[in-house]
């Protein structure tokens, strides 16, 4: 592994965001598996055709094909690291140069209608949920589909990111980027009741997060994930609240730029696609009812 100077990678990127650095991490680890099954030990048996196979790969795995975003994402890490290697002197010639992510506009994100989100939100508790876990799991779920943020977002929040007085939550996103979002009238309600029973379910060494799981320790994504599969009627991603967040805010007349804002785009393009969602349900309505049509 040492021949790969993945560590060295990962200390040069200093001015990513945590979860970007565990990402581009967890992307060459991919990459340097999947090269060993080829007797590819080391970047400079890397080549162009290597690196085009392994993209092939990621679109076309009988265990899972990757969705075409994901699959970008990837072709990036590996831009990203073998730039570094050249930069570093490891290898002469950066072999990802004309290296290309499969074109195509991938699949819209996936909405939840309101009955979903009722269900969700608003479902009876089971006879063996205990009472701090419904607590939390409302103020969890509230708060992704109340103010649209992302579930790593979310189990980065603390205590002291809550403004309940105001309605406000501040939120630090992509790049390190703050931005404060404003909450819903459930979800103060919700957070108020979590923070009453907090310290009784939070470890003190946990320090100042504001969600815990089941050990006391700080929530994660992974804990979010069953939270989801414990209420959804439906197998359901975190991340489809926040689409289901945006895409209902534009169906509601809210204006792109601040959605933009709420969700922390640094592109309005990347929020564009949100309105294709909503375009699509309205031409559904219109099939429904108009007698026309």
């Amino acid at each position: 592994m040492a021949a790969w100077h993945v560590e060295g990678f990962v200390a040069s990127l200093t001015g990513s965001a945590a979860n970007t650095v565990a990402a581009y991490r967890s992307d060459l680890l991919a990459f340097v598996e999947w090269a060993a099954t080829r007797d590819v030990v080391a970047p400079d048996h890397v080549d162009r055709l290597l690196l085009r196979r392994y993209v092939a790969f990621l679109g076309a795995n009988p265990d899972g094909a990757m969705a075409r975003r994901s699959v970008a994402r990837h072709v990036s890490s590996l831009r990203r690291y073998f730039r570094y290697l050249r930069r570093e002197g490891v290898l002469e010639i950066d072999p990802s140069t004309s290296l290309r992510a499969p074109s195509g506009d991938g699949r819209l994100p996936r909405v939840l209608d309101h009955a979903d989100v009722s269900t969700l939100l608003d479902g009876p508790a089971s006879e063996d949920e205990p009472h701090w876990r419904r607590l939390r799991d409302d103020a969890v779920l509230e708060l992704l589909y109340g103010s649209g943020m992302r579930v790593g977002e979310l189990c980065g929040l603390q205590v002291d990111s809550l403004d309940l007085a105001a309605g406000a939550v501040s939120v630090w996103g992509k790049g390190s980027k703050q931005r404060r979002v404003p909450l819903s009238d459930p979800a103060v309600v919700a957070l108020r009741a979590w923070l009453a029973i907090r310290s009784d379910v939070v470890l003190p060494e946990t320090g100042p997060a504001l969600f815990g799981n089941e050990r006391g320790r700080v929530l994660t994504p992974r804990d979010v994930r069953r939270i989801l599969d414990r209420r959804s009627p439906q197998p359901t991603h975190p991340h489809a609240l926040r689409h289901t967040f945006a895409t209902h805010l534009l169906d509601g007349g809210a204006d792109l730029r601040a959605v933009q804002e709420l969700l922390g785009h640094a592109d309005v393009s990347t929020t564009q696609r949100y309105t294709h969602v909503s375009n699509h349900r309205l031409r559904e309505a219109y099939a429904e009812a108009h007698p026309r049509a």
